[in-house]
């Protein structure tokens, strides 16, 4: 599939129908087709367009330009540091950067000069080498870059709009009419699932600066900001990671409020969620589903729906083939064309996408997700257990608003968890007691040390929120250690 579909959609809607929402100016159908056209041709001769910029209407047309022209665009996020920056720049061979910070760029040396301006940003360029990039490629996706230098994934269009496509049909039937983009347009699954699938089924799109959505950057988030704005928009759907939709559960549940009752699907991806906090969650009116995806398949792969909901992943959507070999995760797709830098092709689309996740079939064919298989902890009594299981059933409790699970070669688990704002070390020891209590005993956490939080600012955390489990585990190796010291010197007195 080309971006064909794509156009033909939004050529197919009104001429006045509004297609996207921003925080200033509304664009109509005709509008966004026109400064596509115009958009595009600015890219003439261009090899490598870059946007680092907030979330808005003019990124959607830039990067829907870059399609129409055929020119690899290269999402920036914004919580990059400056050797994160230049690295991405140069792997990808950027000649062009659509912008609001223009000082970040200039002030990396990397040869950019501000040309002009255009929708409010800043059109910067500069000579760049030729770069190789596998044919078709129309995207190059980068890791989060937690640590060392972040990857870039190559991506075919026909395969991102594979998964657009894909999640437009699963979720055909629910009245979505509007969505709110939450995450930040650089995050691959925002920009597949959250552009190109309401584009192709003709839904508006609403792009408020992301500010107003509570992102304040290495300060955190305020899921009070995002109260506000979905109750001013009234969408039908949007995305979000769990450390997203925790704050906003707690904040629900804290003040007596309920999620606005325009909701009709709320996606949540990312890792593992616990079904007890997605039922929270609904209880509160956040209408939850988890689902599963990677950068490499394209973003998403399966997904639950009302009406096909367990507490697992969902069921794969119908452009992948998933298979478990081994007890690993294998997903077939058209997406993934190779990363930067490789002298060999991906394979990915005839033999599949090994994931490094651990999954399961259910009797019904739904996805099971078992954890990672890096992050597998083997305890000393031979036990294997996924730190993500635990994780989940210990973040399912109200007190707690970040964990992370310890334990390899050791007798019993351990964990490091950042208390809600408001409770106390006896809150969090009823909530540890009441995660173990829907735990396994050899699953079960035997001691733990709480933490200040986990945030980009001190290195625990991505940019969207997920802990940064090396750095956060030699932060508290010390206080980790001295638990089992203390367990092991009252045993032996006893």
């Amino acid at each position: 599939m080309s971006s064909t579909p794509l156009f033909a959609a939004l050529a197919a809607r009104p001429a006045d129908a509004v297609v996207l929402r921003g925080g200033e100016r509304h664009w109509r159908a005709a509008e966004v087709l026109a400064e596509v056209e115009a958009c595009a041709a600015r890219l003439a001769g261009c090899r490598s367009l870059a946007i680092l910029a907030d979330n808005s209407p003019a990124w959607v047309i830039a990067d829907l330009a870059a399609l129409r022209a055929k020119v690899p665009q290269v999402p920036v996020p914004g919580f990059f540091n400056a050797a994160q920056l230049a690295h991405l720049f140069e792997q990808g061979g950027v000649d062009a950067v659509l912008t609001d910070q223009p000082e970040r760029i200039a002030a990396l040396g990397a040869g950019f000069v501000h040309h002009d301006d255009w929708q409010q940003l800043a059109w910067m360029t500069r000579p760049a080498r030729p770069l190789a990039l596998p044919a078709g490629t129309a995207k190059v996706s980068f890791t989060s870059g937690s640590t060392g230098s972040p990857k870039g994934v190559c991506l075919s269009g026909r395969g991102l709009l594979d998964t657009a496509a894909a999640i437009s049909a699963r979720l055909a039937d629910l009245p979505i009419d509007r969505h709110l983009a939450a995450l930040p347009l650089a995050l691959l699954l925002e920009n597949s699932a959250g552009i190109y699938a309401p584009l192709l089924r003709g839904a508006e799109i609403a792009l408020p600066p992301l500010a107003t959505l509570g992102w304040r950057g290495m300060a955190g988030f305020d899921p009070a900001l995002l109260q506000r704005t979905v109750e001013a928009i009234r969408p039908d759907s949007l995305i979000l990671v769990p450390e997203l939709l925790k704050a906003w559960s707690l904040y629900l549940a804290a003040t007596g409020e309920q999620a606005p009752d325009s909701l009709d699907y709320v996606a949540v991806g990312g890792a593992r969620v616990d079904g007890a906090a997605l039922a929270a969650a609904r209880r509160l009116g956040i209408p939850a589903y988890q689902g599963y995806g990677l950068t490499e398949c394209g973003s998403v792969v399966s997904l639950n729906r009302p009406g096909d909901d367990a507490d697992d992943v969902g069921r794969p959507l119908d452009h992948v083939a998933v298979r478990i070999d081994r007890g690993e995760i294998v997903v077939a797709a058209r997406a993934f064309l190779g990363y930067l830098g490789d002298a060999a092709p991906a394979a990915a689309e005839m033999h599949g996408y090994p994931t490094g996740d651990l999954g399961q079939w259910s009797a019904d064919g739904h996805l099971q997700l078992a954890g990672r298989s890096k992050n597998l902890l083997i305890t000393s009594f031979g036990r294997n257990v996924a730190p993500e299981w635990v994780e989940a059933a210990l973040l399912a409790q109200p007190a707690i608003a970040q964990a992370v699970v310890a334990g390899e070669a050791r007798p019993w688990l351990s964990a490091v968890l950042v208390p809600v704002p408001g409770h106390d070390e006896p809150a969090l020891a009823a909530a540890v007691a009441a995660a173990n209590a829907t735990l396994p005993d050899y699953a079960r956490i035997g001691g733990w040390t709480a933490a200040a939080p986990f945030t980009l600012g001190n290195g625990q955390a991505t940019g969207n929120g997920r802990p940064v489990r090396a750095a956060i585990l030699s932060r508290h190796a010390a206080a980790l250690a001295s638990l089992y010291e203390t367990k092991e010197s009252a045993d032996a007195v006893l």
